[in-house]
């Protein structure tokens, strides 16, 4: 069978209405959260942005598919990753409260039960190896560094859930919770992807999952940087509001701002103080909220109180970022390349353009302002620009064996007169050292006559 037919086979399940009369489309309508990417990707084209409308279309009945299959709340289009055997279509994903904590706890109790079984077995060989294993190797004191905990899930980088797929009509994948390990590791290295969530990331330094990881982190980074919105679109809580964070770099959420009616399409494209930040910063440490690293826990503090009361951990000075809703004037330029490239669709006629934003820090990342419309979209390799050639991370100093001193540094053989002299000066001490002591005994002697 050929890839095309066998491709044609799969997506033709897509075109096949379910329920049948007009009362259970209505149904559907009405409960289902389908996106409306067909009309995003018709501002988009005026752009010279998107996908062509066939493949528009297919991602629209995969991502119904999606909806009916999942306990979805809100779904989105995010994009368009590029491969370099198969591509990967990403859907931005929300689920109803309380269901993806289920899955969690299930997934915990599963990794819970593998561990006891595996310390059982980890005894039984134990008990045979005591009489084996007299002479035990010394243990070594260097300690690792604390592991940086990941951030809940519907909050910081782990605020959406995110399912992929290579082709409209193949099996969506929910890929895992990214942790601040490999974001920070994704920062440091640059791949190509594949297509295939299994393949391993080689790479110095050494990164912390699969392909299906190093993805994820990547549409993180990805959506911190690039997921803009008009300014006024979105607004803070009244609760928010009257809370004092430190920074403002606190605030996690928002709403949407039910008395905007939109900025003009000129003013949007002038200036970028019209456009704003909807997604959180993510921190050096690899998070949006930043956690001191050297904090314990209270049964931690007493089993260590005893044990490690010297050695003080150094003070972390604490992280903060850029608070949400920040304007895209303030973005940093790099290396004098201005962060993003504003214009119209089309400046023959404006009246009927629409204002297109281009992120310059990540080639492929878009997004389009009309009225009370916007959207972003990202199609590309999911690789950050830089001016200069990518470079890896160059190995560490090797370690030294042992401390170089007097101790273990060989010294030259004194000769004959050396030895002479300090026997000589050693016998003259020794003699000093008994007369001092034959004169306090003296003196002792005078004072208990007296």
């Amino acid at each position: 069978m050929q890839p095309t037919y066998e491709m044609a086979e799969k997506q033709k399940i897509l075109f096949l209405r379910g329920g049948e009369g007009e009362q259970e489309m209505e149904e559907e309508i009405t409960e289902i959260p389908v996106p409306n990417i067909i009309e995003s990707a018709f501002y988009f084209e005026q752009a010279g942005v998107g996908l062509n409308s066939d493949e528009t279309f297919r991602i629209f009945l995969s991502l119904k598919q999606l909806v009916e299959q999942q306990p979805v709340q809100t779904c989105r289009f995010w994009g368009k990753i590029l491969g370099l055997q198969r591509n990967y279509l990403v859907a931005e994903v929300e689920f109803r409260e309380g269901e993806e904590e289920e899955e969690e706890e299930e997934a915990e109790e599963l990794v819970e039960g593998a561990g006891d079984g595996m310390q059982g077995f980890g005894e039984e060989e134990g008990e045979e190896d005591e009489e084996k294993a007299v002479d035990e190797p010394p243990k070594p004191t260097w300690k690792p560094p604390p592991v940086i905990p990941r951030e809940d899930s519907r909050t910081g980088a782990n605020k959406y859930l995110y399912f992929v797929c290579n082709e409209p009509g193949r099996p969506w994948t929910k890929l895992p919770h990214v942790t601040p390990a490999q974001i920070v590791n994704a920062r440091k290295i640059k791949k190509f992807f594949t297509g295939n969530l299994d393949t391993p990331i080689v790479s110095y330094p050494p990164f912390p999952g699969t392909e299906a990881n190093y993805l994820r982190a990547q549409i993180a980074r990805i959506s911190a940087g690039t997921h803009v919105s008009p300014l006024g679109f979105y607004q803070f809580g009244e609760e928010e509001d009257d809370e004092e964070e430190e920074g403002g770099a606190g605030r996690d959420s928002y709403e949407e701002n039910p008395d905007f009616e939109g900025i003009p399409v000129a003013e949007l494209v002038d200036s970028l103080a019209n456009w704003v930040h909807h997604t959180q910063h993510i921190l050096p440490q690899g998070r949006c909220t930043w956690v001191n690293p050297n904090q314990k826990s209270e049964e931690e503090e007493e089993l260590g109180e005893e044990e490690e009361k010297a050695d003080d951990p150094e003070e972390v000075e604490q992280e903060i970022g850029p608070p949400l809703l920040t304007p895209l004037s303030e973005d940093a330029e790099i290396l004098q390349l201005a962060p993003w490239t504003a214009r119209l669709s089309c400046a023959l006629c404006p009246q009927y353009s629409v204002a297109v934003i281009r992120s310059n820090l990540w080639p492929g990342a878009y997004a389009y302002a009309v009225g009370r419309k916007f959207e972003n979209i990202y199609i590309g390799w999911g690789h950050k620009y830089s001016q200069e050639n990518f470079n890896p991370t160059l190995p560490p100093a090797v370690q030294t064996e042992y401390v170089i001193g007097p101790e273990t540094v060989e010294m030259a053989d004194p000769t004959v007169e050396e030895e002479q002299a300090l026997k000589a000066a050693q016998e003259q001490a020794l003699a000093a050292a008994e007369n001092e002591e034959e004169d306090e005994e003296d003196e002792e002697d005078e004072d208990a006559d007296d």
